[in-house]
């Protein structure tokens, strides 16, 4: 794999979701803590994060009064129901873990629902960035990976799902998505093989 034309886009690595206070940590806390998410894409952003084309983050953020959200329904409206994702909150900030990596990761804003590319500038900054491969790391395994990584391939990008680095609700979830969706149209690997395979 050549680093140089691959994006590390990161999801949801926000303290709604990893942070102990976080309004939804515990819908991810079991499958994270079981497949180290966290330390294993913090190891990965040390050991390979400057060798890659590019990292991004796609930070998800909603107005006070959630105003963009009409009608929503599934996790959409348990986010607003919960008040997760708030702008001007601390839950909607990105985890003091990535603060090391600011002058490594760009930060692609406005992403308000399950897909990155969604109200997003994220495939123009990838194709303005020579990009042909994607790695994704993050959460929700079943929601906006998922969603995001199958956008991706629709696009035309190759597509790397890391097992390690991502997490589902539960455990089962992230399993069955490693095992028998992502292999439909993307790769699914570990990060230490990522450049072994």
């Amino acid at each position: 794999m050549d680093l140089s034309q691959t994006a590390l886009v990161l999801i949801g690595f926000q303290n709604d979701y990893f942070s102990k206070d976080g309004i939804l940590h515990g819908v991810i806390d079991e499958s994270s803590q079981v497949s180290g998410v966290l330390e294993n894409t913090l190891h990965l952003l040390r050991d390979d994060g400057p060798a890659f084309g590019l990292v991004v983050s796609t930070p998800i953020v909603f107005t006070q009064n959630y105003e963009e959200l009409d009608s929503p329904t599934g996790i959409l409206k348990t986010i607003k129901e919960v008040g997760a994702f708030r702008e001007g909150t601390h839950g909607c900030e990105e985890i003091d873990e990535l603060k090391e990596f600011e002058g490594l990761i760009t930060q692609v804003l406005g992403k308000r629902g399950l897909n990155a590319f969604s109200n997003t500038h994220l495939e123009q900054i990838l194709r303005s960035h020579d990009i042909k491969t994607i790695v994704m790391a993050g959460t929700v395994t079943s929601i906006c990976i998922d969603s995001t990584a199958r956008h991706a391939a629709d696009l035309g990008f190759e597509v790397v799902v890391l097992s390690d680095c991502t997490s589902g609700r539960t455990v089962f979830e992230q399993d069955f998505y490693c095992e028998n969706i992502f292999p439909l149209y993307a790769s699914v690997r570990q990060s230490q093989n990522l450049l072994s395979a």
